[in-house]
């Protein structure tokens, strides 16, 4: 029988089968041998040992079409990137990354701001000016006042979602409008330092309707660049790529070089200062990471 691992916690596995609800099971000891281990949102085969009380064993894993590493989920669909536009300020050089991560494993990213009731038109403009040219989908929802919350339904329908971002900004306020009965603490937002408490403390992937799933992760303070260096960084720029062009020289790193194409996109206001602010903060920690 064929089904999707939602949870996994103390080595056992809670594996969803459409139609027919959750089973609890564990994994068999070739996946030790084989330095596998299932990850929530794997598709598996599994064996049931008890209908009555939904127990089994996960006899195979199936082909991945992706996976993360942090978070540890496998089979994702697309991306959504939830950051508050006000209470916390969005960290926008950790949002840049979490980009950077899903554009390298291939994976639709769409940027979510909650709390938009916070932010006058302005501030809007703002943010949409900074990521406009990246060709990222942007939703400006609130989750509190139910602001646009349609939009966001619609953009999950059929597909299996990673909702990934930092404490404090509604992701699991997010997953109770969206899933009541899921029943997940919230948690505030500490008024001392302005930033979320953690209150998801595994992953966790949620049924929401026919072939519909949301990830739901913990949330980050820091993300680290392992998977690129810094010469490869700026693959991961898509409003980049339209400029390289027009470099003067070949491997250009947009940085230090002369009659470099994407340094005067910036400097005429069609990449944004922000992002490529982003870009040399990462260009720095990587190039500072090759030489130990």
């Amino acid at each position: 029988m064929q089904g999707k691992i939602i949870k996994g916690i103390g080595g056992f596995y809670y594996i969803h089968i459409e139609h027919q609800g959750i089973y609890e099971c564990k994994a068999k000891g070739i996946f030790r041998n084989r330095k596998v281990k299932p990850l929530v949102g794997d598709n598996v085969e599994i064996d049931i040992l008890d209908e009555t009380d939904k127990k089994g064993n996960i006899r195979d894993i199936l082909p991945r079409k992706n996976e993360l590493i942090r978070p540890a989920v496998a089979n994702i669909d697309q991306a959504l990137v939830f950051f508050a536009a006000a209470q916390p300020e969005p960290n926008l050089g950790l949002l840049d990354r979490f980009l950077v991560q899903m554009t390298y494993k291939h994976i639709p990213t769409v940027i979510g701001f909650n709390k938009c009731d916070l932010i006058d038109r302005s501030r809007r403009e703002e943010l949409e000016s900074i990521y406009r040219a990246c060709g990222y989908p942007m939703l400006f929802v609130s989750v509190k006042e139910s602001l646009e919350m349609e939009g966001l339904k619609t953009m999950l329908n059929g597909k299996t979602t990673v909702l990934a971002g930092p404490s404090g900004v509604g992701k699991s306020s997010l997953m109770n409008w969206l899933l009541p009965e899921a029943g997940m603490e919230t948690g505030a937002v500490s008024e001392k330092i302005k930033r979320g408490r953690h209150t998801t403390r595994h992953s966790e992937l949620f049924y929401l309707g026919e072939e519909t799933y949301l990830f739901d992760t913990p949330g980050f303070s820091s993300l680290y660049l392992n998977d690129f260096t810094d010469e490869t960084l700026k693959l991961y720029f898509p409003e980049f790529l339209s400029y390289e062009e027009e470099c003067r020289f070949a491997g250009c790193n947009h940085l230090n070089e002369p009659d470099c194409g994407v340094k005067r996109a910036l400097e005429e206001g069609k990449i944004s200062r922000v992002r490529y602010d982003s870009y040399a903060q990462m260009y720095q920690e990587l190039k500072e990471q090759r030489r130990y």
